[in-house]
């Protein structure tokens, strides 16, 4: 037994927090990504262009985490007075944006990984000191958006998405001002494809993990701090409770994890004292509020026969 609407004060409060910070990051993005954009073609970096275009998979995934938010917190006020048909509400929208950030990222850092290897042998022309300037100004841009976004980061998958995004582009802000040092003081052109190829690789990593701990949440993998069959040993130690099964945890979208199991009980055991025991069990160990329980008694037949 759970209550479906405990955590619905709570999410909104949360989505709007994450709204504003959002908002100001996007707004701060999106005016410097034209800018980095327009100093990239004129001055013709491959590595101030790579920022670039790792800066606009940020307004575009920071866009979409804002839709979602918008979406789930509107589902959410009306779910409160009629029902809908997806009664799970619509949380996931934010772990689908941060699997299609994810894949953005990719295709970016592919990009620039292949466009700093055709450039290899060749001496192209690079304005140095424009090309320092633009990656000066988009640090410091990257360093309004990564304050704005730090503290939700740990509370929201879908805004440690659009953080872990806006850190990869401080970082490689950092590198191409690196690169357009040395290309003012040696001249050498070939660093600003290192330093583009680099940033691009540097991305791939924090990518894998940003999709991976989206695509768990799809699939409704338990989540990996949770050890299944401890707590199904846990369950079984509960006093009435003589088996356990159809045992099922996953995760909804951030700091919204929920389970489900049939607790079979002995003839004289408490219903419910072996509830409220199931429930604790799964709030204070694991850290799971969300729990729902069928309690079946031993002598009942058919539940065990579920496959899945």
């Amino acid at each position: 037994m759970g209550n479906e609407h405990a955590h619905g004060p709570v999410l909104a409060r949360a989505g709007e927090r994450h709204r504003r910070r959002l908002t100001g990051a996007f707004a701060v993005i999106a005016v410097f990504f034209v800018v980095q954009l327009a100093g990239a073609l004129w001055t013709g970096s491959l590595a101030l262009l790579s920022d670039a275009g790792h800066m606009l998979t940020d307004v575009v995934g920071i866009g979409m985490a804002l839709a979602a938010i918008q979406l789930a917190t509107r589902f959410e006020r009306r779910s409160t007075t009629t029902r809908s048909a997806n009664t799970f509400g619509l949380y996931r929208l934010e772990v689908l944006a941060a699997l299609v950030n994810a894949l953005l990222l990719f295709g970016v850092a592919a990009w620039v990984v292949f466009e700093a290897v055709r450039r290899v042998g060749t001496e192209p022309e690079i304005l140095g000191g424009p090309m320092l300037v633009v990656a000066l100004l988009g640090l410091a841009a990257n360093l309004v958006a990564f304050a704005l976004l730090r503290r939700g980061a740990e509370e929201s998958l879908n805004v440690r998405g659009a953080y872990l995004e806006v850190l990869a582009d401080t970082v490689g802000s950092v590198g191409v001002i690196v690169a357009a040092v040395l290309l003012q003081v040696f001249g050498w052109t070939w660093v600003d494809s290192v330093v583009g190829a680099a940033i691009g690789l540097w991305i791939l990593p924090r990518t894998w993990r940003l999709g991976r701990s989206a695509l768990r949440i799809l699939i409704q993998a338990a989540p990996e701090r949770i050890d299944l069959d401890e707590l199904a040993a846990d369950m079984g130690a509960i006093e009435g409770v003589v088996d356990v099964h159809d045992l099922h945890v996953w995760t909804l979208t951030s700091e919204m994890d929920a389970a489900s199991a049939h607790l079979v009980t002995a003839r004289s055991a408490d219903a419910h004292a072996v509830l409220d025991a199931a429930r604790a069990c799964l709030a204070d160990r694991y850290g799971v509020d969300h729990g729902t329980f069928q309690i079946e008694p031993v002598d009942h037949e058919g539940c065990d026969r579920l496959t899945w």
